[in-house]
């Protein structure tokens, strides 16, 4: 058995730090972190997982002591030759997939081998604790090898359990006799047993042995060097002369050998390149001129007439009411600049179009470049965050995953995260089962085509669900499904009490244990009652590494250990059809099986640290994807958004490789909402803003990130400059004091040539300066170029700048090994940030409660464009709060991270000469937006004080004063009918969104004014909860929330609105009744913009009000005999002059 000691010491060697030894120029060297591959026994000791030293227990103390120097090399001889190095490669896969990775600062990467993740058995072959055997050997108890479809890989005919170091062993020390039958093996090579195994199927072989991983990435770029100009242009001469390939019309192609031309002396076009004309991805549908042109002229109008009215609102004041009249000019001013800065950004709305077949024709149809027709689309990251399983349901999380792993996108591109920031075994175990499920889902989906891939909201349609279906087999398919389904949500719904149970039975087991010991050291003295910490037990029998139900040291919500689990291990590079031969529940024969990558991931909390929520748990993600699956893209989805269209990622995809595309930052999809109540009371579909303005602004620099449904691309997220961006422009005395322009010695690498920073004095960024902006992991430094080359477009017209060869992304994907999830803990830990610029300018941006719009802003800041994608079907759906509470602290959260933007260093009045000006305009709206209301809240003041005091904002409603409001209010309706004309709205959502911008500004803004000024001013911090995902207790309401009143001191600036104007209408109708000389026109005026006021505040008294028809009827008499009796009390206060007055004047009853 010692011919296999390097493989397995290897296993057993501490961690060592990449950061420990570094290269005279301080950039630490590429040294292959190692990992402790541990067994964990139910006492909390350590076993290592080597099979020499199977039976030797190491307690927690001393297993650092016992590994910190413990390496071993055996050299090769001809007696002890080493594993082939591919079929070493899948059995550290194998290993890796089953192993929780742990570790952090200051402590071991530990790999935790798990026998099984979840109570019931895995049986897709690509998730964690799948079918697989142990080896029979006694004192092994490894995985015997296993094909792609998990089925056992036995060397001899009697399928004695063997794994494939004992075989070696056997055959190198036992003379090649089976242990089983004790007959001689007829194959002693093990790779001949495995490929007889596979029945001829290729595997998915690893690059050469003797290169590192990120040498073959890199060197996928250096074959890219030939083809490309040091000016960064498509180089034709170059790839003409030093290749054997001949220019066509928009492509190149390899000639054919012995290829007969035509006559025309061999000059004439390939037939491939005549007949397919190059065709972009994606198109740009302008609005009409019938309704653009009238919509921009209104604008103006609108402008000129705003402008002559506040003029003539200056010039003649009410000598009456001087104070009235100022307080309500200086509103209508900050009203009318507040309307220039969110309309003027809507001069240029756009709509755009992605043709779906063009991509598939390009880069996954055979052509010269891909012969084999293989998927060439760059790979895609999909991370899902989620942080508490009480207010995020695990079971909406679960079919999130679900939606994400059926995806209409190759499989071996697609790679999800899920990033736990709670460290919760109960989201660890859901997204076990959801891996679980997803073996029986996601094949059905493929064979049906169904749509949506939520399996919640596919089984709760409305719609036939057999409309459109043609295979006979769809019914007994889905009913099984179905019912698979309801299990599955019971088994999810019944984890935390199954946690709960199982961390009962083994906490009172190791009472018992602790309590004999104690007997047995103190044998007949009194014995104490033992305390142990109540830990939380997985389903293996070992602790959870992250946060416990009791909180113990090292495992609370801000103080654990990071965390990764590898969910299900990456899919082989050719497709893995079904077998009805293993009695499985349904027929994939024709079906693809293989499942994307799915990675649970828990960055490490301690306590000391500023973790800085959402922000730093998605860079702690991005960290870790980059080292273990480095997808180009990267697509963001919040735990309760799913994918709605399977094909969402082909269509934003058509606008990142397209022309152009490479100066793209990010794909903003809308945000559709589901659960939302009929009337939509509270406008939380925000239609207005999703299909107005967000249109609008993809006519300029493009729309602002929102926070999920966004398709990034990496190399944007890391900071960098776009790719052909504008120079500075030169100084006024450039011309006198000419600066000498940079000439380099050393042109940079080919690989670096697109990665550059705004403020660098370089025109390039050295790759040597990465260490100091990302980190010291190797792995992350030497990933950038290859995700900004994987980016690119494909080359093939010689209008594409920057673009990549056709072709290049058809190889498959490297094998997981143990450094590299090592790697990654180490890049979750929390100190890796330290001294870096994460989060200052790379990644998500801190310092804000929005982070996503910091974070695109400076994006635009650097020149990127961004792209809405309108899809249809909706791309994603998801959950918004419909409680009056929830929707107000919602509304409260944005407008704070508005306030913190507009006193930032984010401010759009500081921003770069390459934003363009009308795209500046939008971002300084979105951080002055929330003072709107300070003045909205005095604006709706105005009428009651009008009606209380007699006067008006005018001295008398003269003709002028009525034509200015006329046409100001004629043209926000007409420009109203337009947008809703242009982006496709209806005009009961705009009404609503204007309802609720009223609601919103005298509660919610007016907090985040007072919350931001607060933490500017004094610095006092701002916490906000989660928005709850999960529904009412009403089982039998959909919409139970809608009637739930929650009380919050957000609701008392309305309240007090609405209380005062209908006490001053009360009032007003009162003194005119009983004046002497009633002044009609004075309380028309006061009394319509006192309508106007309560009009937009219905859908808050609506809501105050609970369900209908539970609010007492007394509650409504006494409300209008409180409102008669204030009435009257006033006019006996002040009473009106003359005693002998009429009623009304000369009004009299008849």
């Amino acid at each position: 058995m010692a011919s296999n000691n390097v493989l397995r010491v290897s296993r057993s060697v501490r961690l060592a730090s990449s950061s420990d030894q570094q290269q005279p120029d301080g950039r630490p060297t590429n040294v292959p972190p190692t990992v402790t591959f541990a067994r964990r026994t139910p006492s909390g000791r350590y076993v290592s997982y080597s099979r020499d030293d199977l039976d030797s227990d190491f307690g927690s103390g001393d297993f650092d002591k016992e590994y910190t120097n413990y390496h071993v090399h055996i050299p090769p001889t001809p007696d002890n030759q080493p594993m082939d190095h591919v079929i070493s490669a899948k059995v550290e896969e194998q290993y890796v997939s089953n192993s929780l990775f742990t570790g952090g600062c200051n402590s071991v990467t530990r790999a935790h081998l798990m026998d099984k993740v979840i109570e019931s058995e895995a049986s897709h072959p690509q998730m964690a604790g799948a079918k697989g055997s142990s080896c029979a050997m006694q004192g092994c108890d490894s995985k015997v090898m296993s094909d792609e479809r998990g089925v056992d890989i036995l060397p001899c005919e009697c399928d004695f359990k063997i794994c494939a170091e004992c075989f070696s062993d056997a055959v190198k020390v036992g003379g090649g006799i089976c242990p089983g039958c004790k007959e001689p093996y007829k194959t002693t090579e093990l790779e001949e047993v495995v490929s007889n195994a596979v029945a001829g199927r290729p595997l998915s072989l690893p690059a050469p042995h003797g290169m590192s991983k990120m040498e073959r990435r890199l060197s996928i770029m250096r074959s890219q060097k030939m083809t490309r100009s040091q000016t960064s242009d498509w180089d034709h001469n170059r790839w003409l002369f030093e290749t054997k390939g001949t220019y066509g019309y928009g492509n190149a192609i390899w000639p054919t050998e012995n290829r007969v031309d035509g006559g025309d002396g061999g000059n004439a076009q390939p037939t491939e390149l005549t007949n397919k004309p190059w065709r972009p991805l994606t198109r740009k549908l302008k609005i009409p001129a019938a309704i653009l042109s009238p919509y921009r002229l209104l604008i103006f109008v609108r402008m000129a007439v705003l402008a002559l009215f506040l003029a003539w609102r200056i010039k003649h004041k009410n000598q009456d009411a001087v104070w009235l009249w100022g307080m309500s000019v200086v509103c209508e001013l900050w009203f009318a600049f507040s309307w220039l800065l969110d309309q003027l950004p809507k001069l240029a709305p756009v709509n755009r179009a992605a043709d779906l077949a063009v991509l598939k024709e390009k880069f996954e149809t055979p052509t010269a470049a891909n012969p084999s027709g293989k998927s060439d689309l760059p790979g895609v990251d999909v991370f899902v965050s989620t942080a508490d399983p009480e207010k995020e349901p695990p079971l909406v999380t679960a079919n999130t995953i679900l939606s994400i792993l059926a995806a209409d996108y190759p499989v071996e591109k697609l790679a999800c995260y899920v990033s736990d920031d709670g460290g919760a075994l109960l989201t660890f175990e859901a997204m076990a089962e959801a891996a679980s499920f997803a073996n029986i889902w996601v094949p059905f989906c493929r064979k049906h085509r169904i749509e949506p891939r939520n399996p919640e909201s596919y089984f709760n349609l409305k719609k036939d669900p057999y409309k459109n279906k043609v295979r006979p087999d769809f019914v007994k398919d889905r009913r099984r499904v179905k019912r698979e389904y309801d299990e599955f949500k019971v088994r999810i719904n019944g984890l935390p009490d199954s946690i709960r149970r199982r961390s009962d039975a083994y906490h009172a087991r190791e009472e018992i244990k602790a309590m004999k010991r104690q007997r047995e050291v103190a044998g007949d003295d009194l014995v104490e009652s033992v305390k142990i910490p109540k830990a939380t037990w997985m389903a293996d029998g070992t602790h959870w590494p992250g946060t416990w139900m009791n909180p113990s040291s090292e495992h609370t919500r801000g103080d654990h250990a990071g965390i990764i689990q590898v969910m299900l291990k990456p899919p082989s590079h050719e497709p893995l059809f079904g077998n009805n031969e293993e009695g499985g529940p349904l027929d994939f024969t024709v079906v693809d099986i293989r499942l994307p990558m799915l990675v649970y991931v828990s960055r490490e909390k301690r306590p000391g640290y500023d973790h800085n929520k959402k922000a730093g748990a998605m860079n702690a993600l991005v960290r870790a994807s980059a080292i273990m699956s480095n997808g180009p893209f990267i697509l963001n989805l919040d735990c309760d958004h799913y994918v709605y269209n399977s094909q969402a990622l082909r269509e934003g995809m058509c606008f990142m490789m397209d022309r152009g595309g490479d100066r793209i930052c990010y794909v903003q999809f809308p945000q559709r909402f589901e659960g939302i109540d009929p009337s939509d009371r509270y406008a939380n579909n925000n239609t207005v803003f999703f299909d107005v303005n967000m249109r609008a602004l993809d006519g300029l620099q493009g729309p602002v990130y929102v926070g999920t449904g966004c398709l990034f691309r990496r190399i944007a997220l890391y900071g960098f400059d776009p790719p052909r961006s504008k120079e500075r422009q030169g100084s006024c005395c450039s011309c006198c004091f000419p600066q000498k322009r940079k000439t380099h010695a050393a042109v940079e690498s080919e690989e670096t040539r697109a990665l550059r920073m705004g403020d660098s004095d370089d025109d390039e960024m050295a790759i040597s300066t990465f260490p100091k902006k990302f980190g010291n992991s190797t792995f992350l430094i030497d990933s950038i170029p290859v995700a900004e080359l994987q980016g690119r477009p494909l080359a093939d017209h010689p209008a594409v700048k920057n673009g990549r060869t056709p072709g290049l992304l058809t190889a498959p994907r490297d094998l997981l090994d143990a450094s590299t999830v090592a790697e990654a803990i180490s890049a979750i830990s929390c100190w890796y940030e330290d001294k870096t610029e994460w989060g200052q300018r790379v990644g998500w941006i801190y310092g804000s409660v929005t982070e996503d719009v910091v974070t695109g802003y400076r994006m635009h800041n650097r020149g990127w464009k961004s792209v809405y994608c309108v899809t249809k079907p909706d791309a994603f759906r998801g959950t918004a709060p419909i409680n009056l509470t929830d929707r107000l602290h919602q509304v409260l959260r944005w407008a704070t991270g508005s306030v913190e933007i507009f006193f930032s260093r984010n401010n759009a009045l500081l921003a770069s000469p390459r934003m363009k000006i009308l795209q500046r305009i939008a971002y300084l709206n979105v951080g002055i937006y929330p003072f709107t209301s300070i003045f909205l809240i005095v604006y709706c003041f105005l009428p009651a004080l009008s009606l209380f005091t007699g006067q008006f904002i005018v001295q008398t409603l003269n003709v002028t004063f009525l034509t200015y409001l006329l046409i100001i209010t004629l043209t926000l309706c007409m420009l109203a009918v337009l947008e809703i004309k242009w982006s496709g709205i209806e005009l009961e959502e705009w009404w609503r969104n204007e309802q609720f911008w009223l609601i919103g500004g005298t509660s919610a803004h007016l907090a985040a004014v007072l919350q931001g000024l607060l933490k500017v001013i004094a610095g006092i911090e701002i916490s906000f909860t989660l928005t709850s995902k999960s529904a009412g207790d009403d089982g039998n309401d959909e919409f139970a929330d809608l009637y739930i009143v929650k009380w919050t001191s957000l609701m008392i600036p309305p309240i007090t609105i609405m209380m005062v104007n209908l006490i001053a209408i009360a009032v007003g109708f009162s003194r005119t009744i009983y004046s002497t000389v009633p002044q009609w026109s004075k309380l028309l005026g006061g009394v319509f913009f006192s309508f106007w006021v309560l009009a937009h505040l219905y859908p808050f008294a609506k809501g105050l009000m609970g369900r209908r028809g539970r609010t007492p009827t007394i509650v409504f008499v006494w409300s209008g005999l409180i409102a008669i009796t204030i009435s009257l009390l006033w006019v006996a206060i002040n009473p009106p002059s003359g005693s002998n007055s009429q009623i009304g004047g000369s009004f009299t009853f008849p």
